[in-house]
């Protein structure tokens, strides 16, 4: 059995089943762990989600801030945008379906047979690898459950910036997803910064680094994510692997075999 982990498909169906058909992946015997953001600014959302979905116990998947912007979209938190392209997801016979098992996916998972955790965008420095575990539980527990849609409603904001063990209630929450789904740059004490969605080679802010840079960062595991295409999969550090090469921005969708750290990649087939 060969693991394989792909980056931000963001409904680029068409490069996903291209990429498998490159790596021969076999759904009977191999596994797909897919870093978030299955939805949204490519074509096909709904295809990519009906056939991750139907792989069953073959793919292992973590929600990204699409997946969870496109949850609020359905509840009526958020309107949908043209550039979302996800009305033909929202009009699909199957979407209550497909919307309720993607609730109920996690937002980080540890590979039982290797040493990787999976994530969408980060782990904060100011975790352990197992806080991240436990502080991602608490968010899935409410996700999963009957008050999922005020958890969606309160989850936009930058706010607060730096973790406490005292923090409770809507800041608690938010800080958890932020630092789950939207953390690229953090101060040097860990705390985070939003908005700059720059590579590292841009950056001018001397005060801030990747969250993977960041000294207090725990390595105990290799940390496998996405979200961050301006990085286009190159991470600084040997046990981070950075994967979302903007495959929805006209460049490649990379996928990682991790027993042999081959990567394998399809480029856009949109023109």
């Amino acid at each position: 059995m060969s693991t394989y982990i792909v980056g931000d498909i963001q409904g680029c169906y068409d490069e996903l089943i291209a990429l498998l058909d490159l790596a021969h992946f076999d759904e009977n015997k191999d596994e797909l762990w897919v870093t978030g953001d299955l939805v949204a600014r490519g074509p096909k959302s709904l295809e990519t989600l009906r056939f991750i979905k139907g792989l069953g116990n073959s793919a292992k998947v973590i929600l990204g801030n699409h997946d969870l912007h496109l949850l609020a979209i359905s509840e009526g938190i958020r309107q949908i945008k043209e550039k979302d392209q996800l009305i033909t997801l929202l009009d699909a016979t199957d979407s209550k379906e497909l919307l309720t098992w993607l609730r109920k996916q996690p937002l980080f998972l540890r590979n039982p047979d290797h040493n990787f955790v999976m994530v969408h965008a980060g782990v904060s420095p100011q975790w352990t690898i197992n806080q991240a575990a436990g502080y991602a539980r608490e968010i899935e527990k409410i996700l999963q459950g009957p008050d999922f849609n005020k958890l969606l409603a309160i989850m936009y904001g930058n706010t607060p910036a730096s973790w406490s063990d005292s923090l409770i209630g809507d800041q608690r929450l938010r800080f958890i997803i932020n630092v789950f789904t939207r953390m690229r740059f953090c101060f040097l004490d860990g705390s985070l910064e939003l908005k700059n969605k720059c590579s590292p080679k841009e950056n001018k802010n001397c005060k801030l680094k990747p969250w993977f840079e960041i000294e207090s960062l725990d390595k105990s595991s290799d940390i496998v994510f996405g979200h961050w295409a301006a990085l286009m999969g190159i991470s600084s550090e040997k046990s981070v692997y950075a994967l979302d090469t903007g495959c929805v921005w006209g460049n490649s969708l990379t996928m990682l075999r991790w027993q042999d750290k081959k990567i394998f990649s399809q480029p856009c087939l949109v023109p």
